[in-house]
């Protein structure tokens, strides 16, 4: 298991440029990563599992103690990055299928992440779990509610299904692995190094499965989608971090409200759009991830070597 862990710890590391490295594989060679499309739920339900074995009652403690920052970062959550996405869909003109793809993804919860980031970053962690916890358990009525808002106009939306959905590729996973914690402590605790590395090969599966499905359409869009994306997850970074100075929060927690703000469930975003949208849909939340994984260990480069100051 320690090699496993120590195989994690590696792959965490150079995340980013290992994301890179697979989606261009995966653009060259589409035919060895597209049998993964149908797959996509399930990896992903992996990842929330995931999540649900290292979440634990104490982790909501926050939110009874010190609600304020917690409520003040999931509603900047639900408000600035669907609010972003909208706004670039109308600079830019996307086709539908792009600008549905860029409003699913800002709609999305924080991601898992982000916590990981946060830790590094120095930023306050129980604040960045609560966030995590509090906007993944609100994603099956806040997404489908703000695409059917935003994206409406677009196509049309399916929010009941896509509310069953939500629950049953994230929080029923969550839940499963919180009750397993909670029953069998001892297995769970044996088999927690492993998650990082779990995770993340479900993620890259995911990038590699959207990538190669989308090889023509990413040719035409690539560089004016990487744009955008890239205007999204910084300015969700910006406004998450004014957002906690306007609220006057301490630095950790500034810290902590941006990198969860900025960072979002990209995965869910590409399981939403793989089954209820055109496959092109899906190509904003891959690029989210290969962009997030790079500005977010960016700004952990930054803020690790700044103290913070009582």
């Amino acid at each position: 298991m320690q090699g496993v862990e120590r195989v994690g710890q590696i792959i965490s590391k150079y995340f980013a440029l290992i994301v890179i490295l697979v989606s261009i594989i995966a653009f060259l060679s589409p035919g060895g990563f597209t049998w993964i499309v149908p797959y996509i739920t399930l990896l992903l339900g992996i990842i929330m599992f995931g999540m649900g074995l290292t979440m634990k009652a104490t982790d909501f403690a926050i939110v009874a103690k010190k609600p304020i920052p917690v409520i003040i970062g999931v509603v900047a959550q639900f408000v600035f990055m669907p609010g972003i996405a909208f706004a670039l869909t109308q600079i830019f003109d996307f086709p539908y299928e792009l600008a549905v793809g860029i409003i699913l993804v800002g709609a999305c919860p924080g991601g898992t992440a982000s916590n990981v980031m946060v830790f590094l970053s120095k930023g306050d962690l129980p604040l960045s779990v609560a966030m995590t916890s509090i906007s993944t358990l609100l994603a099956p009525i806040m997404t489908p509610a703000i695409v059917l808002l935003l994206a409406s106009q677009y196509v049309d939306v399916n929010t009941g299904s896509m509310f069953l959905s939500i629950v049953q590729v994230v929080i029923i996973p969550i839940v499963l692995g919180i009750l397993l914690r909670r029953f069998f402590p001892k297995v769970v605790t044996k088999s927690v190094p492993a998650l990082p590395l779990v995770s993340i090969l479900a993620i890259l599966a995911i990038v590699t499965a959207v990538v190669s499905n989308n090889k023509e359409n990413l040719a035409t869009t690539a560089f004016i989608l990487f744009l955008a994306v890239l205007l999204h997850n910084t300015l969700g970074l910006l406004l998450g971090y004014i957002a906690a100075w306007m609220f006057k929060l301490d630095e950790s927690k500034k810290r902590s409200v941006s990198i969860e703000i900025g960072m979002q469930n990209s995965g869910l975003g590409a399981s939403l759009a793989t089954q209820y949208f055109e496959p092109i849909t899906a190509l904003p939340s891959a690029i989210f991830s290969v962009v997030h994984n790079i500005t977010g260990p960016i700004m952990v480069s930054i803020w690790s070597k700044r103290p913070i100051k009582e």
